[in-house]
């Protein structure tokens, strides 16, 4: 029986993750076991950054905002769109499109309700080299950080069956990438979070 992904709604616009269920997806290539040996396959909440399909570990994932406005962090570098506050919590924004050197998006669409459209993933990364800039959470050794995306599209279930290897797609650096699946017919890598965002977190 396949199982429904759900991501469920709440008071003021967040998304909590539910990791009770899932959409069995296939990974066709991965630099790093996908798995950790175990029976229980890596859950995956894929996105979509401009025309990218993109997935990021679950458990990396803190939770799905809609997208705010951010304020500008004074000699912060292109790639980081500014702060947001998290209730009371004052986390970092990169821009998605930029940190994956995509092509500028258009302008962004807005709704006469919500805004801008898109979503900021709160993401919850380990702490490379020790401490950070003003501005960004830290949770022990761990700390977060915001990364807008386009679209959530769906939870998938990644199975143990990678094969090794890194296999590219145009336009994206190798380096960034954990891992190629399958949705649907359509291609997504899954993100190697720490080389995308370490910069930015070191900076």
């Amino acid at each position: 029986m396949t199982c429904v992904p759900r991501l469920r709604r709440l008071q003021g616009g967040r998304t909590r993750i539910c990791l009770l269920s899932a959409t069995p997806c296939s990974i066709l290539a991965s630099s790093h076991p996908m798995t950790d040996g175990s029976l229980v396959p890596v859950r995956l909440l894929v996105f979509r950054v401009g025309t990218l399909a993109c997935a990021a570990e679950v458990d990396q994932v803190r939770e799905i905002l809609p997208r705010l406005p951010t304020t500008r962090i004074p000699g912060a570098p292109p790639v980081v769109a500014g702060l947001v506050n998290v209730r009371g919590t004052l986390v970092t924004v990169v821009e998605g499109w930029r940190a994956l050197g995509l092509p500028p998006p258009p302008s962004p669409p807005t709704s006469a309700l919500e805004g801008t459209l898109g979503s900021t993933l709160i993401l919850e990364l380990g702490a490379p080299g020790g401490g950070g800039r003003g501005g960004e959470a830290e949770n022990g050794s761990h700390k977060l950080i915001g990364f807008t995306v386009d679209e959530v599209l769906d939870m998938l279930a990644a199975g143990d069956h990678t094969l090794e290897g890194r296999q590219g797609l145009p336009g994206v650096d190798p380096t960034l990438v954990r891992a190629v699946g399958r949705r649907n017919g359509e291609l997504f890598i899954v993100l190697d979070l720490a080389a995308l965002l370490g910069p930015v977190l070191t900076s």
